[in-house]
């Protein structure tokens, strides 16, 4: 008999009245957190039949609706671009140049650093062009998005209620201010599972451009706040190595490694029998990951073996942590069924120097973001993927020196293919881009609607938390069908 089975035969013959309820109060919430963990633990052997033992299924088994995505690569452009620069031209704000912003717009509203100054009409930069079937107008900045605009939805609308990044990042990503929460990334993952054998369901990576601005991104953005930690995100550096500590020390073989792996698992595995701790579970999971990461890992990331062609339509060279060379491992991970992928690109909070600030960020990010666009089309894969092009916020209409503060009350985002209506704009911010008039739409309408591209209702994936139903979406969220094919 192990020293584990002792120990559980001597628990149940030597029980006190208070350990016996206790246990049996542990019980049952173990038996509740299990059925919420695996809902279909407690129904028929077939509804629990499933993935191998270490992979994740997902809890939305059978979806809600027909899916249109499969998986979301986010490109998330940290800093706040300013959308009078990039996607929603507004003539008038140019032809007031340097006068003063009528009160009109701004008595009232929450304003960052410029909050008690003298206001002042600071128009477009940039000039902007005609692309696609439809005409829309961009920053002729961008020709390379340009080129692929019919196959963009373009969203004029959005808001946020948050006006200082990290907690403009929290929103986005978790739908709250608040830390703690579950990230997008998360909720996914959790509701979907992953169809990936070697690699994370939810892969983060990141990039900083020649502007200088390295603000902090914490690794908070990704995490699974309440959910078990096997569902946050893991971060890949697009230099070096690309997760410390991956490779094995030097004598140990991977089947050495592999024997110790399986040892502790094991281990764990009998443990978890006793004291039925989720995070055990996620443990024994995430070792076995990592050891399948040390051969995926090092495969994913040599692009070598990528035809020039590919190289030269990303505008990349291999290994250099650019942003274009972390679109071209977005689209490797998305082939290897990675469910979610976010891509962090830095430096777009352009308090000055905003003329010359979009025009370095426009060389980065133009061709790559075509490229990705391009690519997975020609694979057959943009179909289904939902790629989302967003920040925190906006910037503001009025002068901050010769740049533009925080704002949140109107500006720019794009998603393209999964289902997305392709070659539209949808909704407008008023004639001086300051707020959002027509269809606003929140950051808790595009998190219900990108879940419903994925066949989820937002309002059905959720988790009791403190006594509530927690949800990415919280106590809001509609879904803006005009968004969708």
């Amino acid at each position: 008999m192990s020293p584990f089975e002792e120990i559980r035969q001597f628990r149940g013959q030597q029980q006190t009245r208070r350990v016996f309820l206790g246990r049996a109060s542990q019980g049952l919430g173990a038996l509740a957190l299990a059925s919420l963990l695996k809902p279909g633990l407690l129904g028929s052997a077939s509804a629990a039949t499933g993935p191998a033992k270490d992979r994740w299924p997902g809890v939305v088994r059978p979806l809600h609706f027909p899916a249109r995505a499969k998986r979301v690569i986010w490109l998330t452009q940290a800093g706040g671009p300013s959308h009078l620069e990039t996607f929603d031209p507004k003539p008038k704000l140019a032809a007031m140049h340097g006068q003063p912003m009528p009160e009109s717009f701004t008595k009232g509203k929450q304003i960052a650093q410029l909050q008690g100054q003298k206001l002042t009409c600071f128009g477009p930069q940039v000039k902007f062009q005609r692309f696609g079937k439809a005409g829309t107008e961009i920053s002729d900045l961008f020709p390379q998005i340009g080129s692929v605009l019919d196959r963009i939805c373009m969203i004029r609308s959005m808001t946020s209620e948050a006006i200082n990044h990290d907690p403009a990042h929290m929103f986005m990503n978790t739908g709250s201010q608040i830390a703690g929460r579950p990230s997008m990334g998360a909720w996914l993952t959790y509701g979907l599972g992953s169809e990936s054998e070697d690699l994370p369901g939810f892969v983060v990576l990141t990039s900083l451009g020649r502007g200088g601005q390295n603000q902090p991104i914490a690794a908070r953005q990704w995490a699974a706040g309440f959910l078990p930690s096997r569902f946050q995100g893991v971060h890949l550096r697009g230099k070096g190595d690309p997760v410390l500590y991956l490779g094995n020390p030097p004598g140990v073989t991977r089947d050495r490694q592999h024997r110790v792996v399986e040892t502790i698992n094991q281990l764990n595995a009998r443990h978890d029998s006793v004291v039925d701790d989720p995070e055990i579970s996620t443990r024994i999971a995430q070792y076995e990951m990592a050891f399948q990461m040390q051969a995926s890992v090092p495969e994913l990331m040599d692009v070598s073996k990528e035809p020039v062609r590919v190289l030269e339509q990303y505008g990349c060279k291999p290994g250099d942590g650019s942003f274009a060379s972390n679109c071209l491992l977005a689209r490797r991970l998305a082939e290897r069924g990675v469910r979610f992928i976010q891509l962090y690109h830095k430096d777009w909070d352009h308090h000055g120097g905003v003329k010359e600030g979009v025009a370095l960020k426009a060389q980065e990010v133009d061709r790559a973001c075509m490229a990705l666009i391009t690519d997975l089309e020609q694979r057959d894969m943009l179909k289904d993927t939902l790629i989302v092009w967003a920040g925190e916020f906006g910037r503001t209409p009025m002068s901050q020196g010769d740049g533009r503060d925080h704002h949140n009350a109107g500006f720019t985002v794009w998603m393209a293919g999964g289902g997305v209506r392709a070659g539209t704009v949808y909704g407008a911010t008023d004639e001086l881009g300051y707020s959002a008039v027509e269809n606003p739409i929140d950051v808790h309408d595009l998190h219900a609607t990108m879940l419903r591209a994925l066949g989820i209702e937002h309002t059905r994936l959720a988790v009791k938390f403190q006594g509530l139903d927690a949800r990415l979406t919280g106590i809001a969220g509609k879904v803006i069908p005009e968004l969708l094919a």
